[in-house]
């Protein structure tokens, strides 16, 4: 039997809806068969894919918002407000304050959930590969900051004997236009970046190597190169890969920014990543 990968997908900005990766898990699942067909029968069985859908955490005060102070009162633009409210609205909600339960642990407990549904079906020490868009890849971020070096503090773990769950085989990371560096006007010193590969990671698959590659586009308002943010970042993220997103309508523009999760640009070498992790694991 051949061992599995784990594979969490994170989505960005928005009111997303739960099918937000259908698209792209058949993309991955397509290429993947593909790379491997010749070595073993059905290979994307071994690949355990799990969306992470924590936008409902907001979506329900945002749409209270929009009625209340939107659509009763009869504003102008009803259609870009919305867009900002659910929007930016993900962004400012997401902040932490200095209360028991705020959003950010919220947030969390939703991305705990979803490795431990990982977890339980991958197995607990499979290696784990994030893929992350947008605001999700500042929360991804974030959640495996906290497992790596606030490790008392974590409370969203939820099979604390679970390796993969407490982000010890964390392998790859795949941020897609991601705003990471406009977080770092928060910090002083933002140079911090978290450990891809997990430190611990030798401790369960010795000799496997990882990486962090960051997709943008130039185009894209909101995704920016991260290597250049501190020169700690610089050591860490393998690569900023410049692509060009959407299509003949988006790809020049901001629209851009919603593209990366179907593009054979970010999917391909995704999939490399994942054929090469899936191959030394398996000694194929």
């Amino acid at each position: 039997m051949y061992k599995k990968l784990a594979v969490a997908i994170i989505h960005g900005i928005g009111n997303t809806t739960q099918e937000f990766a259908v698209d792209m898990i058949s993309m991955i699942n397509q290429e993947f068969d593909k790379r491997l067909h010749h070595l073993v029968q059905n290979p994307s069985s071994y690949l355990i894919i799990q969306p992470v859908h924590w936008a409902k955490v907001f979506a329900d005060r945002e749409e209270q918002l929009l009625e209340d102070i939107v659509v009763k009162s009869g504003l102008d633009f009803q259609t870009l407000r919305r867009f900002i409210i659910h929007y930016l609205g993900d962004a400012i909600a997401y902040q932490p304050v200095e209360t028991a339960k705020h959003n950010y642990q919220r947030v969390h407990d939703q991305i705990g959930a979803h490795l431990n549904i990982l977890a339980e079906t991958a197995g607990n020490e499979a290696p784990l590969c994030v893929i992350s868009h947008s605001l999700g890849s500042v929360i991804a971020s974030n959640y495996f900051y906290d497992l790596q070096f606030k490790e008392q503090e974590v409370t969203s773990v939820v099979n604390e004997a679970s390796p993969l769950e407490k982000g010890d085989t964390l392998t790859l990371f795949y941020t897609l236009g991601s705003s990471l560096p406009l977080w770092s006007l928060r910090y002083h010193d933002f140079d911090r970046p978290i450990n891809i590969p997990s430190s611990k990671l030798e401790d369960f698959h010795p000799g496997l190597t990882g990486e962090w590659i960051n997709f943008y586009d130039k185009d894209d308002i909101l995704g920016y190169p991260l290597r250049t943010a501190s020169e700690s970042y610089h050591k860490t993220v393998n690569e900023d890969r410049e692509v060009n997103i959407g299509n003949v309508f988006t790809s020049w523009n901001p629209l851009s920014h919603f593209r990366y999760l179907t593009d054979k640009d970010v999917i391909e070498p995704i999939v490399d990543g994942l054929v090469c992790t899936w191959r030394q694991i398996n000694r194929l």
